[in-house]
């Protein structure tokens, strides 16, 4: 199994892969998850017990136990950072992106990613990780 250390670099591997490219399936949906759980509104769940600020249990469990193929990783030639991504939504269905929840915090998992060329979303990075740039940069990745 393909080990990330960045939780939330993962997320940004697997909006990729399965809500853009749709290579990794099943696509996840938190909604469906939950209903099967017996939770018919997602949003009043999160509201009543104070889940607004946090990625839900459920959808972490999903997604660190998530396996990613080598040969899936080996497709990804760009990552994008945006505070809309759909597994964003899938990980905390009412998060208005105005925290550090999903913030990038390591770049150690470039080395799954052999064909990374660009990463869109420079200034955020910026922000978010301090030497972002250079780490990219050193390794022939393009920011915008």
């Amino acid at each position: 199994m393909t080990v990330f250390r960045d939780f939330n670099f993962k997320l940004l591997v697997v909006e990729k892969l399965m809500y853009w490219d749709e290579t990794l399936s099943p696509a996840f949906s938190l909604e469906q998850h939950m209903r099967a759980r017996g939770v018919e509104d997602l949003a009043a769940y999160v509201e009543e017990n104070e889940l607004e600020y946090t990625v839900l249990d459920e959808a972490r469990a999903y997604f660190e136990g998530l396996d990613i193929p080598a040969e899936l990783l080996a497709t990804v030639d760009e990552l994008t950072f945006d505070g809309g991504h759909q597994v964003f939504m899938e990980c905390a269905p009412v998060w208005d992106g105005e925290d550090d929840l999903f913030d990038v915090r390591s770049l150690d998992d470039l080395d799954l990613l052999p064909n990374l060329k660009l990463f869109t979303g420079k200034r955020e990075l910026k922000h978010m990780l301090p030497g972002a740039l250079e780490i990219l940069a050193a390794r022939g990745i393009a920011a915008r």
